[in-house]
């Protein structure tokens, strides 16, 4: 591909506006993929906008994705791309994995939708529990992570019988519990009573909750890394403090581990050497497929026992074949191993992106640089590579459809979480990619 000329200055004479730079990628971006715009625009007649899950929208209109194998995807216009996004974590494994694919195949023989229990629920179960042993007891299984957060709520509060929750701003916990730091005009929150603080700060916390209604706080949920909030991890100290005022308080510490679990063998819980009470997982661990889970302490989960009649806890196809089938085959690739190996080379990838940057843009590394910056921030194989500072929004979409361009498909948010199929030859084209990027650029992080 022929790189077009460098951007020299900011406000120097024929630089191009920023709108003008997004305008000239949108419309290279239409002429190359004439099918997936055909597909968009029929879509919009069904859907509104054409759509069915928000984070997938991007301007002018999202691809349409044909198939994929390994770490490739092929979009409906026959273009491949390196798929460095693994379906926002769910994708650990790939596309068209044999093993799963097996897996499903023989279940599928079998016949589905048996409105009965079915042999491979009671194995995943077995495999999720030694896996979460640190924090979970036993477990029960629904189809998101959105359902898993909202049953361990339900949970807490019917536990201590007390209502108040604790979250904390630009948390994702589902799409009916996200927290943004602005308050945004229209949600689709759950309707829980919320008390909202800022993540990594202990004062601040402690200042909210000293505010609260004594003995009124049933829960505190809290990623140990938000990840949808920009792969910012929580730090050992706020964390540990979450732990010793749910003790103080009485209430059920909840680590959402949906898409952390993924960072260490047990979920981060055992790395940072912190136990919750409930732990909610999803995600890659239904093998690809719709998946959601919550376990925790025994006397807390004995609340959905049917036999005692306490918590109804229903759902067609909490204990659907198809996923059950591909999580058990999913989970028999991933050991300990397997999963320190997918981190240690995403933390080789993103040590590599973070030198690229400090190489050619040295100046603009620190925190307190007052003009644009670009970074790479999170854990292991869940990490963003994200622009900060002034206009972000459209610099960060320029990047995206920079990226594409080049063959490499994340999130249009900066968002990467590899897949196993993911190796060390991989990088090269992400990392030229960006280098690239950053050549045509490099005047707007002066």
């Amino acid at each position: 591909m022929v790189e077009s000329e460098p951007i020299h200055a900011i406000n120097g004479v024929g630089f191009p506006t920023l709108n003008l730079l997004l305008e000239e990628a949108h419309d290279r971006y239409v002429k190359n993929n004439a099918k997936s715009f055909a597909l968009f625009k029929s879509g919009l007649n069904d859907m509104p906008g054409a759509n069915t899950r928000s984070v997938l929208h991007v301007q002018p209109f999202p691809l349409t994705i044909a198939r994929g194998k390994g770490a490739t995807l092929v979009d409906v216009d026959g273009h491949e791309y390196i798929d460095f996004l693994g379906e926002f974590s769910a994708g650990i494994y790939g596309h068209s994995s044999p093993v799963i694919k097996r897996a499903i195949t023989d279940a599928l023989d079998k016949g589905w939708s048996f409105g009965g229990k079915n042999e491979y629920e009671g194995q995943l179960a077995k495999i999720l529990v030694e896996m979460f042993k640190y924090s979970m007891d036993s477990i029960r299984f629904c189809n998101s992570g959105t359902e898993a957060n909202l049953m361990a709520l339900g949970a807490a509060v019917n536990f201590t019988r007390k209502d108040k929750i604790l979250a904390f701003f630009n948390g994702y916990h589902g799409s009916t519990l996200m927290f943004f730091e602005r308050e945004p005009k229209y949600s689709l929150n759950s309707h829980k009573d919320f008390v909202i603080a800022p993540y990594n700060d202990i004062a601040e916390t402690e200042a909210i909750v000293s505010n609260l209604p004594k003995d009124s706080l049933a829960a505190i949920i809290v990623e140990p890394m938000q990840v949808s909030g920009g792969c910012l991890p929580g730090s050992q100290e706020f964390l540990q403090y979450l732990r010793d005022l749910a003790d103080e308080q009485k209430a059920v510490l909840i680590f959402d581990e949906v898409m952390t679990s993924r960072l260490h063998y047990g979920g981060l819980q055992v790395s940072l050497d912190i136990k919750p009470d409930m732990t909610t997982i999803g995600k890659w661990l239904g093998g690809g497929m719709s998946f959601g889970a919550f376990g925790g302490r025994g006397e807390i989960m004995q609340l959905f026992d049917p036999r005692q009649n306490r918590l109804h806890h229903s759902g067609t196809f909490n204990n659907n074949v198809i996923t059950m089938a591909a999580g058990v085959a999913g989970c028999t690739m991933m050991d300990a191993v397997s999963l320190n190996d997918l981190n240690a080379r995403g933390d080789r990838l993103r040590y590599a992106i973070s030198q690229l940057i400090e190489r050619r843009l040295p100046g603009t590394i620190k925190p307190d640089h007052k003009g644009l910056r670009l970074i790479a921030r999170g854990l292991g194989s869940l990490f963003v590579v994200v622009i900060v500072g002034p206009d972000r929004e459209r610099w960060q979409a320029l990047l995206y459809h920079h990226l594409l361009e080049h063959g490499i498909y994340i999130a249009a948010r900066g968002f990467l979480a590899l897949t196993i199929e993911i190796t060390d030859q991989h990088f090269e084209p992400l990392l030229k990619a960006i280098e690239s990027f950053i050549n045509k650029y490099e005047a707007i992080f002066a």
